[in-house]
């Protein structure tokens, strides 16, 4: 069978996407304590080291996740009656080839939607995709999940993946923030697969995000290369140390960047200028890990009743399936 053709629709307005940053800039570096949002990690190059992330030995979630898909997608797929499967934050999609393998043999999906900001990536998934489900129209949506739920493509009965953990990237009201947009852009009996790191040691958890060959700091970095790039900014890159630890209390990593030295900052791009102290610190991402019955309250409180819920053997993720309710 002929491939078809991916259809790529771009939603992310470069000027909005523009403006944005500026606002997070503005609004992060320019109080105490200092932040960025993570969204900014992931232009082509961020993407691209966290896919090398999720290859490192010491990142567990990625193959915990693929462990439970693998023996548990056709479980997923027996569970829900749909016919479009929509990724957010789709990356290469990767792992989700093992739920669209299911889907595709027992003939049920249509349609294949990833979702990403980064375009290179998204477009070259799309075609890969193509090529390998030649019976799949995959409609792939350059856009931001956290802003353009309202671009999903409708028809049909669809299930939201999302995928990694990554709902553990926002905090407590942004999740509900999130759980509640994505609600009002589904319909009545809508499905929506959630991966989440579950509680463990901290010392596990520590060493998944401080892995021997630095990647997750070249990562977690590469925040600093785009405000260089994009907003004329001045950072001393080789001046700050990649800084993770466990915050027992929130139940979550927290992934800084300290300043080795003190210096002044000047980000012509959003008309900031500020001086950060030695040992300074930018909190740039958290990474929150779950109990199962604190995430179906939460759950239930955006609009979602659980179905069903898989971990893998050790215990250390999980892949709940909800269904939206009225």
């Amino acid at each position: 069978m002929t491939a078809r053709e991916p259809v790529v629709t771009v939603a992310l307005d470069p000027e909005r996407a523009s403006g944005a940053l500026v606002d997070d800039v503005r609004r992060g570096l320019g109080s105490q304590p200092r932040s960025l949002s993570p969204t900014w990690l992931y232009d082509d190059v961020g993407s691209e080291l966290f896919d090398e992330i999720t290859r490192l030995p010491e990142y567990y979630p990625t193959e915990r996740e693929r462990a439970i898909l693998r023996d548990h997608a056709a479980d997923i797929v027996r569970a829900c009656d749909a016919t479009t499967v929509v990724e957010l934050g789709s990356g290469t999609s990767d792992k989700t080839r093992t739920l669209l393998d299911a889907f595709t043999a027992l003939g049920s999906v249509e349609r294949f939607v990833p979702v990403d900001v980064s375009e290179q990536t998204l477009r070259d998934a799309a075609a890969r995709l193509s090529e390998r489900y030649p019976s799949l129209q995959v409609e792939a949506l350059v856009g931001d999940f956290t802003l353009h739920l309202g671009h999903l493509p409708r028809g049909g009965r669809r299930l939201v993946a999302f995928l990694g953990g990554t709902i553990g990237n926002f905090y407590v009201e942004e999740r509900a923030a999130f759980l509640g947009a994505l609600h009002d852009s589904l319909e009545p009996g809508d499905w929506f697969l959630l991966g989440t790191d579950l509680v463990k040691s901290a010392d596990r958890l520590i060493a998944a995000y401080d892995d021997s060959r630095g990647v997750t700091a070249a990562f977690v970095t590469n925040c600093l290369h785009v405000l260089n790039r994009e907003l004329g900014a001045d950072f001393d890159i080789d001046a700050f140390s990649y800084i993770p630890f466990w915050d027992p209390r929130q139940e979550r990593m927290d992934l800084r960047l300290r300043a080795d030295m003190p210096q002044r900052v000047t980000i012509p791009g959003a008309g900031l200028e500020f001086d950060l102290a030695h040992g300074e610190e930018i909190r740039v991402e958290i990474s929150t890990k779950f109990r199962l019955e604190s995430l179906r309250d939460e759950l239930a409180a955006a609009g979602f009743a659980v179905e069903r819920t898989w971990t893998d053997d050790a215990d250390d993720f999980a892949l709940t399936l909800a269904q939206r309710i009225p």
